[in-house]
C-alpha cells in the first residue's frame, strides 16, 4: 500500500500580526478540511501521513518515508510562498502532487500570469499595476469601472465592495488601502461587466475540463456590476450553479480557453481556471489557480457530484494523475 504525505496550512497555525488585514489567513485551510481529504485519500487505498506545513516539511523532511507528497500547502510569505513547499520536495527527490514551483510562483503573482496569457493570446481583462498612487497620474489606457486588486493573493484576499472603482477619486482611495494593508503592488484591470464562471480541470496529458461552474450571487446569474469578494465566500449570498446555464456556444468557448490556459502556465494533475463572461459574450480569463480549494464546501465536491462520482473519487483521480506522472503507479 502506499504511502502519501499530506503538506497543508491550517488557519489556526496563522498568527495575526498588528495591522494584518481580517482575510490575512484566508488561503488556509479547516484541519476539518484536512481531515476530510486525509479521510478521502484512505478511501482510495493509500495510507497518509500527516506532515503540516513548509516548517514542519523541513524538520522532518529526512525522515518523511512517503512515497509521494499530496501539497496543498499555500506557505508562509512572500510572493514565492506557494512555492516553498514543491521546492524543498524537488530539492529532496521526493515526488508530489500538484504544479511545481515555477508554476506556483507565475500564476500566484497576477501580473507575471495576464502577461502570459498576452502572449499565448488568451484574453484577459486589461491592466495596469502600481507601486504608489503618485503613478496614477494617467489612466487614460484603461476605461472605468476599473476593479484594484492585490498583485499576489489568493482566496479572493484583497476584493470587497469597495474594489470596483467608478472615478479617480476611488481608485485613489482603494489602491492606497491594497498597498498598505497587503504590502505589495496594486493590479487595476477593466472591470468585466457580466456574469463568472469557473472551470476545474484533472490529468495531465489529455486532461479532463469538468463541467463549468456559474457564480450565483444574491439569486442573479447575470451579475453585471456584483463579484466574488472576501466576504461572500462565507455568506448565504454566493451560490454555485452546476452545470452552467448558458449556450453550447459559450461552454465550447469556455472550456477551450480553460485548457489553454491550464496548460499555457504548465499545471500539472489539477486546478481551477476563473472566468468573467461580458454581456456580448466574450469570455475573459481572471486567473488560473493551480492549488485550488479541495474543500468539500467548494466546486470539486460541486463537479464530482455532476458527473456522477463521488468526491473521494475526484481526489483518488488527481492523486492517481500524480502517481502516472511519476510512474509510481
Amino acid at each position: 500500500m502506499k504511502k502519501v504525505g499530506l503538506t497543508y496550512d491550517l488557519k489556526t497555525d496563522y498568527e495575526f500580526k498588528e495591522g494584518d488585514p481580517v482575510d490575512a489567513n484566508a488561503e488556509f485551510d479547516h484541519p476539518s478540511t484536512i481531515d476530510v481529504i486525509a479521510k478521502a485519500i484512505e478511501s482510495q487505498g493509500f495510507k497518509v501521513k500527516k506532515i503540516g506545513n513548509v516548517s514542519s516539511l523541513l524538520e522532518k523532511i529526512g525522515q518523511l518515508e512517503v512515497d509521494i507528497v499530496f501539497n496543498i500547502s499555500e506557505g508562509l510569505s512572500g510572493r514565492n510562498r506557494e512555492s516553498q513547499v514543491p521546492i524543498l520536495l524537488e530539492m529532496a527527490g521526493i515526488p508530489f502532487v500538484g504544479a511545481d514551483a515555477l508554476t506556483l510562483a507565475l500564476t500566484l503573482d497576477k501580473v507575471m500570469a495576464k502577461k502570459i496569457f498576452i502572449a499565448d493570446g488568451i484574453p484577459t481583462p486589461k491592466f495596469f499595476e502600481v507601486k504608489s498612487c503618485e503613478e496614477l497620474s494617467n489612466t487614460d489606457h484603461c476605461k472605468f469601472p476599473l476593479i484594484v486588486k492585490p498583485r499576489f493573493e489568493g482566496s479572493s484576499k484583497g476584493l470587497s465592495e469597495d474594489s470596483r472603482v467608478e472615478n479617480i477619486k476611488e481608485l485613489k482611495k482603494q489602491v492606497e488601502y491594497i498597498i498598505k494593508a497587503y504590502k505589495q503592488p496594486a493590479l487595476i484591470e477593466e472591470f468585466i461587466s457580466g456574469q463568472e464562471f469557473t472551470v476545474a480541470l484533472v490529468g495531465n496529458d489529455e486532461p479532463q475540463v469538468l463541467p463549468i461552474v456559474q457564480i450565483k450571487i444574491d439569486g442573479k446569474l447575470q451579475l453585471n456590476e456584483k463579484f466574488y469578494t472576501f466576504a461572500r465566500i462565507t455568506s448565504d449570498r454566493l451560490e454555485y450553479i452546476c452545470p452552467a446555464r448558458i449556450s453550447q456556444d459559450l461552454k465550447k468557448k469556455i472550456n477551450s480557453l480553460a485548457l489553454k490556459t491550464y496548460r499555457a502556465v504548465e499545471c500539472r494533475d489539477f486546478g481551477r481556471v476563473d472566468f468573467r463572461v461580458d454581456n456580448e459574450g466574450k469570455p475573459y480569463v481572471l486567473e488560473i489557480n493551480p492549488l485550488p480549494s479541495l474543500s468539500t464546501e467548494d466546486v470539486f465536491m460541486l463537479v464530482a457530484k455532476n458527473i456522477g462520482i463521488s468526491y473521494e473519487e475526484i481526489i483518488g483521480n488527481i492523486l492517481r494523475s500524480a502517481l502516472a506522472r511519476h510512474n509510481l503507479n
